[in-house]
């Protein structure tokens, strides 16, 4: 299944997308999280050729990392970047002609689904969000680590940074080593280092929390999957959202940490691919 990579106008800026399945009918939009040299491919390289087999799957680089083009005037605060991103991924829709469309968000990603549903509800269908931070209002060691790492932005320290997010190290040591290298070279580019700066500097968690009468009103369908050992948004963040959402229901994914699309590959394909089209016809494993 190919999967091809390319720049599409939003606004006044380009974003780069990974894009695949364009023949499929429904679409699944997959939003990235944060953290030094992030990226779409950095989330999601090992699933994107599995979801284009059964919807045009589409994961960008959210403004502000990786090959998007970064600004040249930044936001002032967090609430302006959540508004710049959420253009961003609306731009990208309108762009693409994706009338409605499906998401699955990590972490900061889940958190902008959140807020593109509170912006555009009629746009999207059934929504998986995977470690969400919906309740983060205090930063855990972990992301405190994170959203500094820009004050002393060493190999060592992102690939301690790094290792935090999975649950066995030692099985997913040559992952993460991998993914070391190619997120440190990245955020080596001047342009990345700068838009990291200004993102933790002048943004805050308690900018980016869901109310619960938000959550009360949202009637979409969502999954939540949070990894039990999740070190940097605590599991109590998706109890949250359970408890809130009409319509939702939550995985826990034993021996996974924070990326549970990676760690726990065949369980997070299984799981969401059903949710998306449990209505529907059987779909490729």
């Amino acid at each position: 299944m190919t999967i091809v990579q390319r720049k599409v106008k939003t606004g006044d800026y380009e974003t780069f997308i990974h894009e695949g399945g364009t023949e499929n009918e429904g679409a699944v939009i997959l939003i990235h999280g944060s953290g030094p040299g992030a990226n779409a491919k950095a989330n999601w390289q090992f699933v994107l050729e599995d979801y284009a087999k059964d919807f045009h799957v589409v994961a960008l680089d959210l403004v502000g990392f990786g090959d998007t083009d970064h600004p040249e005037v930044y936001p002032e605060n967090g609430v302006q970047w959540m508004s710049m991103r959420v253009k961003q991924v609306l731009d990208l829709m309108d762009a693409l002609n994706i009338e409605k469309a499906n998401l699955i968000g990590n972490s900061l990603g889940g958190v902008i689904s959140m807020y593109l549903n509170m912006e555009a509800p009629h746009r999207f269908n059934k929504i998986v969000l995977m470690g969400a931070g919906v309740l983060l209002k205090e930063p855990t060691p972990e992301l405190t680590k994170l959203a500094n790492f820009h004050l002393d932005p060493t190999k060592e320290n992102l690939r301690n940074l790094l290792s935090w997010f999975v649950y066995d190290l030692e099985r997913m040591k040559d992952f993460v080593d991998q993914v070391v290298e190619d997120r440190f070279e990245m955020f080596q580019r001047p342009e990345i280092m700068r838009s990291y700066r200004e993102n933790f500097t002048r943004s805050s968690l308690v900018e980016m929390l869901i109310p619960q009468t938000a959550l009360e009103r949202m009637e979409n369908e969502f999954l939540l999957i949070h990894g039990h050992f999740d070190r940097f948004v605590p599991l109590k963040s998706s109890l949250y959202a359970l408890d809130y959402l009409p319509n939702a229901e939550l995985r826990v994914f034993k021996k996974c940490g924070h990326w549970a699309m990676i760690e726990q590959r065949e369980e997070f394909l299984h799981a969401t691919k059903h949710f998306f089209t449990k209505d529907k016809a059987q779909v490729n494993a």
